[in-house]
């Protein structure tokens, strides 16, 4: 082999090595490895300079210096977004596309919004040549140098890529990334930085890039200007991931806008499991076509959006962590913090979720820290004020053993957090299950609290629900603040859940990932628990939305010997465990397996009893048409676009005396 191709050969080694690293985050060689062939490859091109190659591995580590940066005209301009901030302005958006675009569907693709540095990469024949930063939308600067010391940025891409294209994106300062940077900053005697958004954008503007490559900044893309033959913005993210760019996996395709307030709303609570910031949502018109055709006003494209989520922050002191162990056994580290007012209320705690969050924030206890309240009860923590921290303060060692009852702590693989799997023995989760058994959305019991719970498991009267079945008047009245007449409304209370249907009555059993919904599912497949308890995985999963994890949980919780005994028990006592016969009643499988979309005015039945007569009889409902409909059940004042969609698939479209003649 020549030197030539010694040189090329190490060079695409090492661009594939660079791409499983930081984009696939799937390390195939040791970084010892890694180095000593860019060692090599360096060797090779200093001895041999005929070779140069200005996107060469090597260049990642930087070392050139820029004093001024040129300014650069965008070719296609860098809009700012349109923000929103509720169902109502979506909804008005919606109508204003809907205005211009007439009755056609449209749906939406939907993508973090990442809060970092804005950037535009211009490629050419598959080679990095330019990278801008958005300036004022019209021109940025050139800070190429710089930006190719970021290793999960392509210099070079893989097959299939246009001639010549923009593709933008946000540089962003990881959450573990910027914590190590202000540990090591803070070691040295120096300031520690503010936010990594800042830091970010302030990277990218150094003059020594050895520097900029010594930062472990990231690049998430978004979308592309200048390429022609894409259809769709989802598309875009694909084919961009196929180039070897990094593109997040998170974005969804949505057909409504209540889809997309489903997207918002999961991530408005999940946002900060993930490694970096955000602070909103970016909807997209998904049709590159309709894109078109909606353009732009003076500032921003009127086919996107930014849902914004609303958050408080405010600082205080955390003085202690501690444990809690819920009724499934999961450890929840918690924030004990100097009493503060955040959205009108005092917060004293905080959840610090499980210990890659301690570790990803680097959480000690005496830090200063920045609490926010989402849509959750209990405030969280999103990031420590490094100016503030004590320097002789120890990083958080998370606990090994139960809290409560000693027992050594486990982490299966895939679990975010701890497990204490004493399930029968650890008070916490005997009294958590009661809890849940008795709430309001379960069994709905009058006259019996948590509180309650708590006195009758520690005076020995439970160990389990089925034991409230069996209590008595005169056992509780000696208990503390107990009188005749709140013990005679407990047990009353329990009587009376003996007719709550038995779908709740599933919910209640608390096994793990059977929530209200599901429950419901299960009860209307199965019909009576006998049928649940003899069903296999592959059955459960055959059931429509049932997942293997579900249905994993499910044959685990039916063949413990224990959770059986408590069933029969409960049977024994009267509960429901099997649909009433009204809920029976005209029930059937007539339509099983076959998707119906119901839309127009109907002459002798209303449109949700339509709904609920596929459902009762085994169908699925769906919003739109797609290939997966079985049948267009059409009525009067039918939107055209259904019907030319459905034609244009070749479903079939029925009327409403078709249709109940299908399940009569």
């Amino acid at each position: 082999m020549d030197v030539k191709q010694k040189i090329e050969t190490l060079r695409n080694e090492l661009r594939e090595h660079n791409y499983s690293y930081y984009v696939l985050d799937a390390p195939v060689i040791s970084d010892y490895e890694f180095d000593m062939k860019i060692k090599e490859l360096q060797g090779l091109e200093a001895a041999h300079p005929e070779f140069h190659d200005p996107n060469s591995p090597t260049l990642r580590v930087g070392g050139a210096v820029t004093k001024n940066f040129e300014t650069v005209v965008h070719e296609h301009r860098m809009y700012s977004l349109d923000n929103s901030y509720s169902k109502d302005d979506l909804e008005d958006w919606e109508k204003r596309i809907q205005r211009i675009l007439g009755d056609v569907p449209v749906e939406f693709t939907c993508e973090l919004k990442y809060d970092g540095a804005s950037i535009s990469l211009t490629y050419e024949n598959g080679a990095l040549v330019k990278a801008v930063t958005r300036g004022d939308g019209f021109q940025g600067d050139d800070v190429t140098t710089n930006v190719k010391t970021i290793r999960s940025i392509p210099l070079k891409l893989k097959g299939g890529y246009p001639p010549k294209f923009d593709i933008r994106g946000e540089i962003i300062l990881t959450l573990k990334g910027f914590a190590k940077m202000n540990q090591e900053r803070i070691a040295n005697g120096e300031e520690p930085y503010m936010n990594p958004r800042n830091t970010a954008s302030g990277s990218l503007k150094l003059q020594d890039s050895a520097l900029v490559a010594a930062r472990p900044l990231d690049c998430l893309l978004y979308s592309i200007a200048g390429a022609s033959g894409l259809k769709t913005q989802f598309e875009v993210l694909e084919k961009a991931r196929e180039w070897g760019f990094k593109v997040p996996s998170i974005a969804k395709l949505c057909k409504s806008v209540d889809e997309v307030l489903q997207f918002v709303d999961y991530w408005d609570v999940h946002r900060h499991e993930l490694p970096y910031e955000t602070d909103g949502v970016v909807i997209k018109v998904n049709n590159l076509q309709q894109q078109e055709e909606l353009g732009y006003t003076a500032k921003a494209p009127r086919w996107a959006m930014a849902y914004k989520f609303k958050s408080e922050q405010v600082s205080t002191v955390l003085h202690e962590i501690t444990y809690q162990v819920g009724r499934t056994g999961a450890i929840t580290p918690v924030a004990n913090l100097e009493p503060v007012l955040l959205a009108g209320t005092t917060v004293k705690r905080a959840s610090l979720h499980n210990a890659d969050q301690i570790t990803k924030l680097d959480i000690r206890e005496g830090d200063t820290v920045f609490v926010e309240k989402g849509g959750e009860i209990i405030p969280k923590i999103i990031a420590v004020d490094f100016t503030k921290r004590n320097p002789d303060s120890e990083p958080t060692k998370y606990i090994e053993y139960c809290p409560e009852c000693g027992t050594e702590l486990i982490r299966k693989e895939g679990e975010a957090q701890h497990f204490c799997l004493n399930d029968m023995g650890c008070p916490p989760q005997i009294t958590g299950r009661i809890q849940h058994f008795i709430s309001r959305k379960a069994m709905d019991i009058e006259g019996l609290g948590g509180e309650t719970v708590e006195l009758l498991f520690k005076e020995g009267l439970i160990e389990n629900y089925a034991d409230l079945y069996e209590l008595t008047v005169e056992q509780i009245i000696p208990l503390e603040r107990m009188a005749e007449k709140s013990a005679e409304n407990l047990v009353n209370g329990v009587e009376a859940s003996k007719k709550i249907p038995f779908e709740r009555v599933l919910f209640a059993l608390g096994i793990r990932y059977v929530g209200e919904t599901v429950a419901k599912k299960l009860a209307k497949a199965y019909k009576n628990i006998d049928a649940l308890m003899a069903a296999s995985e592959e059955e459960l999963v055959a059931v429509d939305e049932i997942g293997g994890r579900i249905a994993e949980s499910v044959v685990q919780f039916f063949s413990e010997e224990k959770n059986r005994e408590i069933v029969e028990r409960l049977k024994s006592y009267g509960l429901q465990f099997s649909l009433s016969e009204a809920q029976l009643q005209n029930q059937s499988d007539a339509l099983k397996g076959q998707t119906f979309v119901v839309s127009g005015v109907f002459e002798s039945i209303g449109r949700n009893e339509l709904k609920k007569l596929i459902e009762d009889n085994g169908g699925k409902v769906a919003s739109s048409v797609s290939s997966k409909t079985s049948f267009l059940v059409a009525g009067d004042n039918m939107g055209p676009s259904k019907r030319t969609k459905a034609e244009s698939l070749g479903v079939p479209i029925i009327s409403e005396r078709e249709f109940l003649t299908m399940v009569s």
